[in-house]
């Protein structure tokens, strides 16, 4: 059995999310074309994803239905980066013609949100916190 000493804290040194998806090379083509990550590992049944920013590392893995049994997998999963200039960013996922479903709205709590949908359905949201009138 693997003990931590008293009173240390886990440190977490690397972050990544797992996506299960029909196809990783759609996918992966679509965050290194319309969101700037990079492949770092490429397998015929996943590939990897990082930035050299915040951004957590994207895993994006090859729906096994043997393997991983036929349950619906994660339900309403919103990849969600917040990003500086969502606007502008709005504007050039629009004219990269990164899927018909870009849109971009003001949130109640003054927030600006952009949303856009990858081609195995992944909902990827850029976000922007901005000061509301006055502040």
């Amino acid at each position: 059995m693997i003990e931590q000493e008293a009173g240390r804290a886990m440190n977490v040194v690397s972050c990544a999310v797992s996506l299960t998806v029909t196809d990783p090379v759609a996918s992966s083509h679509f965050f290194t074309t319309h969101l700037g990550f990079r492949e770092v590992l490429v397998h015929e049944d996943f590939v990897e994803l990082s930035r050299d920013d915040a951004a957590v590392d994207l895993v994006l893995v090859r729906r096994d239905l043997e393997r991983c049994g036929a349950g619906p997998g994660p339900i309403d999963v919103i990849v969600s980066f917040e990003v500086t200039g969502v606007a502008a960013e709005y504007e050039r996922l629009r004219n990269e013609e990164a899927g018909p479903a870009v849109t971009v709205r003001r949130e109640p709590w003054s927030e600006l949100v952009v949303r856009l949908v990858d081609p195995n359905g992944v909902v990827v949201q850029l976000t922007e916190w901005v000061p509301p009138a006055g502040i």
